[in-house]
């Protein structure tokens, strides 16, 4: 049995970037560890309020633990950092923010809080965090430094296929009949010729979405995510994508199943 640890910056991150590798890992017998660097309050005020002493990060909280146990999650830490909000947003120069965080310090924050444990691979972002996100490139280096710090030699950066978002894009332009948006392609994902591996999601994509579904107070149902058909959201989400360092990337992009060390 391998452990797989999951390092995200914010609560429904786990859901929409790596639930189908956390729940093919967990089916397979590997433990998951899921921690996540902040608890979210900068999101969108739920739609229902918040109960009587309640923030915002206590929701984002119990609506993670939710998740986890949809996907099978063993263990769910939070790094204890506050949310650094958008790029751009004046809350990035918070000395509380993950942004501002010290790497070396952050790294040791989390060697020390997943100290009894034996990470075998390791999830992180992209160099640039996927979309340019403050606290998605925080988790970037500073779980690479923990990688480093731990000898973990299998980490991999959870990404999005940027050629195939663009395909998937003009699609629907064309049956809609206008023209489709941009793709910023210097900082909204990876191209294919850079991705290594993938993870398909098959049958694990209802409990993918039921996953998304637990953090409502984020993810509504009139959402991007939950309002388009099955067959389109099985589409856009069915695979999920990765790069490893070191590793070659392919000639087309094929999903290679990530596997994992007994």
């Amino acid at each position: 049995m391998a452990t797989l640890m999951c390092f995200h910056a914010h609560p429904d991150d786990e859901a929409i970037a790596t639930a189908g590798l956390i729940m093919s890992a967990s089916a397979a017998g590997h433990r998951v560890i899921l921690v996540v660097a902040t608890t979210g309050e900068l999101g969108l005020d739920p739609h229902d309020g918040l109960d009587d002493g309640e923030s915002l990060a206590d929701r984002r909280r119990s609506e993670t633990l939710r998740s986890a146990e949809i996907l099978g999650v063993h263990r769910t830490e939070f790094l204890g950092y506050h949310d650094s909000g958008m790029n751009g947003d004046h809350r990035n120069d918070d000395p509380a923010s993950f942004w501002q965080a010290d790497i070396d310090e952050a790294a040791a924050r989390l060697a020390t809080l997943v100290s009894d444990e034996t990470v075998d691979v390791l999830t992180i972002y992209d160099d640039h965090g996927g979309y340019d996100h403050p606290d998605h490139i925080q988790v970037h280096r500073v779980g690479t430094r923990f990688a480093q710090m731990a000898g973990i030699d299998e980490a991999y950066w959870a990404t999005m296929n940027r050629d195939e978002i663009a395909r998937q894009l003009a699609m629907v332009a064309e049956l809609y009949e206008e023209e489709p948006p941009e793709v910023d392609t210097e900082t909204f994902g990876m191209a294919e010729t850079e991705l290594t591996h993938a993870v398909d999601l098959g049958t694990f994509i209802d409990r993918k979405r039921a996953a998304m579904r637990a953090h409502a107070s984020q993810i509504r149902d009139d959402s991007f995510f939950l309002s388009m058909r099955d067959e389109v959201f099985a589409r856009a989400f069915g695979t999920e994508w990765f790069h490893r360092p070191g590793s070659q990337p392919g000639k087309e992009p094929i999903p290679i199943t990530i596997t994992f060390s007994s």
